[in-house]
């Protein structure tokens, strides 16, 4: 009985873990300690068992973000939330309740406190009321709500998300992929927003920049060079992916393997940001949600 509550959970319990903190074997690391804790519970005394194994997640992944963002001030350039990375053809169950933790979202929560962005996630990410929450972080319902809006705000337009078709991202998604092999800086350019932003996390592998490129015409010129200058294998075979439940591109090599995982952010019919990931770390199994 007691392992099958928490395992009815554990992809709910996961979810929150993985949005608080931003690191999938971090999550499952909250959530394994979440279930010895549940594990050594009087659970004849505990009234809700969900509302338990939340709140015991949810304060578990607060300490474990404040740890966690110590280490990553001295990671060798960009840091990325981890990618959770499924085949979308696959029509298994996720084991992770991460539907709306898209990579933007996440990124945008890096700039919040770990108590500000544990709100969001709960609340707009799991759609908690603001009186569960309140219970789970040891707050009045009225200043839950007071941190939410608050947190919006500093988290910007990526907390009030407008969803995006899959035909319209695929589009974008397959145009942007021919342009860059062209090297082909005017169709980029018309591709992008003006202000669009290029991240790439390597961790200190691969020939990527360690620092965002900005701009439409920087962002058109650099990918221009790195076909000019064959910076990248050339025979490199894209895929579509689902990246945290939006498409996504994983180029692979046949004879090396995984090379980089792309994301593409679109606004109002343009690309206004692109994320790469070229750490092999973010390649391994538990980086797939299915």
């Amino acid at each position: 009985m007691t392992q099958d509550v928490f395992a009815a959970n554990r992809p709910r319990l996961l979810g929150v873990a993985y949005g608080i903190v931003g690191e999938l074997a971090a999550a499952e690391d909250v959530v394994q300690d979440a279930w010895l804790r549940w594990r050594a519970a009087d659970q004849d005394a505990v009234r809700d068992a969900t509302a338990f194994l939340v709140t015991t997640t949810t304060r578990l992944a607060i300490d474990r973000l404040r740890l966690a963002r110590a280490r990553r001030e001295s990671y060798v350039g960009t840091w990325l939330p981890d990618p959770l990375v499924a085949d979308p053809d696959d029509p298994a169950d996720a084991a992770i309740e991460a539907e709306q933790l898209s990579v933007a979202l996440l990124v945008a929560l890096e700039r919040l406190n770990p108590v500000e962005r544990a709100v969001i996630v709960l609340r707009d990410a799991f759609g908690y009321e603001y009186g569960e929450i309140a219970d789970a972080l040891h707050l009045s319902p009225g200043n839950a709500r007071q941190i939410a809006k608050r947190a919006r705000d500093r988290a910007g337009d990526a907390a009030r998300r407008r969803p995006v078709s899959r035909e319209e991202q695929q589009r974008l998604t397959v145009a942007f992929l021919a342009a860059a092999h062209a090297g082909d800086v005017d169709r980029l350019r018309e591709l992008l927003t003006a202000d669009a932003v290029q991240w790439s996390d390597g961790g200190g592998h691969g020939n990527v920049a360690r620092r965002p490129v900005v701009g439409a015409e920087k962002i058109a010129r650099l990918y221009a060079g790195v076909r000019r200058t064959r910076a990248m294998p050339s025979d490199l075979v894209p895929r579509f992916v689902l990246v945290n439940g939006d498409l996504g591109v994983r180029l692979s090599s046949p004879a090396t393997g995984p090379y980089a995982i792309t994301t593409l952010e679109v606004a109002d019919g343009r690309i206004a940001a692109i994320r790469n990931f070229v750490n092999p770390a973010r390649f391994g199994p538990r980086h797939r949600t299915r």
